[in-house]
């Protein structure tokens, strides 16, 4: 018997159309890497200088409690009077952008570099991927639209945020899943891998240009994960589980903290004050709280069993209370990194305070479930939790974590605001 449910083939995109994307996908893979490459690697440098060097001048400690208080609050005052004065005040409220945005004036650009690199020098507990994002998004869109203006608009944004992604993970998988995320439900002319195929080329070139040039690493060297038993199964869930509940409070907190800083309504009042508290909390929690985490990770993670439950407690509480607050007050950064640190944190107490919690599982489960709470995206939550513990086994328990864990996350406000103040959903 014959039936009309045979599915029609799908058209598909010839070669024709999809080579002469190859060029401009591989230049701005480039660009958007030494851009990040090289915000990074300055701020790096003013990091050493204001945090070694000038401390060791004037003979005081570095990361003493009265260093932290004045370098944190110094670094509001500057980048206070960058957002203020630079032209188009360093972009948009940061609190009311998610990770992509459209595209940027080119001259807003310079400000809000200029702003992330003093942000990531200073302290404040944000990463680079936002601004650094939204700055490569508006470059390549206005270079892009004047050498190749033939070339859809809109596929200069995503070539950017590609590469910029491939760039930070040192990897193109991170944005071969945002872009296949944000393609889901989209009409599409052509298969999926059409789509794909110019962002991916690009985040290969980005990720292979941060390679070559940063050799980064996320590996945090926690020891050797075994086949899973039954209680890994336990602790996966309840840890991813608890994280996210955990992120969900800062979450429901964020549009308080930030329209208690708009009531200073001035960035020369809103981003000292955020220094003064975010010094305060470095003080509190230590040095390894304050900036944007990834190397902090590391070192917390090098001895997993040389802290306490009760330190790593008080990290967890800190860390997650300076990116709310540093994600309120103005500095411009993303959350990505500093969740990261809170995850690993949150993990490891729960192996501080029942031991059969592996450190592997811990960690991965606590980064699964913060990133779900404070970003919303599953793939990149669960792609990041597994690169932190290279190995594959875990994989699995991360997948089935997963589902409890966004059940108390998804149709709840996100951190993220509309332009009134009022969360995001």
């Amino acid at each position: 018997m014959s039936t009309d449910a045979q599915a029609e083939p799908q058209e598909t995109t010839p070669a024709r159309t999809l080579l002469p994307l190859v060029v401009p996908a591989l230049v701005v893979g480039v660009v958007c890497s030494l851009l990040f490459l090289g915000v990074s690697g300055l701020a790096e440098q003013l990091q050493h200088v204001l945090w070694e060097d000038l401390p060791d001048a004037l003979g005081i400690g570095g990361y003493s409690s009265a260093w932290m208080i004045v370098m944190l609050t110094t670094t509001g005052i500057v980048v206070g009077i960058v957002v203020w004065k630079a032209p188009g005040h360093a972009g948009p409220d940061p609190a009311t952008v998610g990770l992509a945005s459209d595209p940027l004036p080119p001259y807003v650009l310079p400000g809000l570099l200029v702003a992330t690199a003093l942000m990531l020098a200073g302290g404040p507990s944000l990463g680079p991927e936002n601004p650094i994002i939204a700055a490569n998004i508006g470059l390549a869109f206005w270079l892009g639209s004047k050498a190749l203006p033939a070339m859809p608009a809109a596929l200069w944004g995503t070539l950017a945020e590609a590469a910029t992604l491939g760039a930070l993970f040192g990897t193109p998988v991170a944005a071969a899943l945002v872009i296949s995320e944000a393609l889901a439900g989209k009409l599409m002319k052509g298969s999926l891998w059409d789509a794909l195929f110019a962002p991916l080329t690009a985040a290969a070139t980005g990720a292979l240009t941060t390679t070559l040039v940063g050799h980064p690493s996320f590996d945090l060297g926690l020891p050797a994960f075994p086949r899973p038993h039954w209680g890994d199964l336990l602790s996966v869930l309840v840890v991813a589980s608890a994280a996210a509940v955990l992120g969900m409070a800062a979450v429901y907190a964020f549009p308080y903290t930030h329209a208690a800083f708009g009531r200073l309504k001035h960035p020369m009042l809103m981003l000292p004050v955020g220094g003064l508290v975010l010094g305060l909390l470095g003080a509190l929690g230590g040095h390894l709280t304050l900036f944007k985490g990834l190397n902090e990770v590391a070192e917390l993670a090098k001895d997993p069993e040389g802290w306490s439950a009760g330190q790593f407690a008080l990290l967890t509480v800190v860390k997650l209370a300076a990116l709310l607050i540093a994600a309120s007050c103005g500095f411009r950064g993303g959350r990505i990194f500093p969740a990261v640190f809170i995850g690993t944190a949150f993990g490891l107490l729960a192996h501080a305070l029942v031991p059969g919690v592996h450190p592997a599982v811990g960690v991965s489960a606590g980064v699964l479930g913060i990133l779900l709470a404070i970003t919303r995206q599953g793939w990149v939550s669960l792609f990041v939790a597994a690169i932190l513990v290279a190995s594959p086994p875990i994989l699995v328990l991360l997948c089935i974590a997963s589902l409890p864990a966004w059940l108390l996350v998804t149709g709840r406000p996100q951190m993220q605001l509309h332009d009134d103040g009022t969360a995001l959903r």
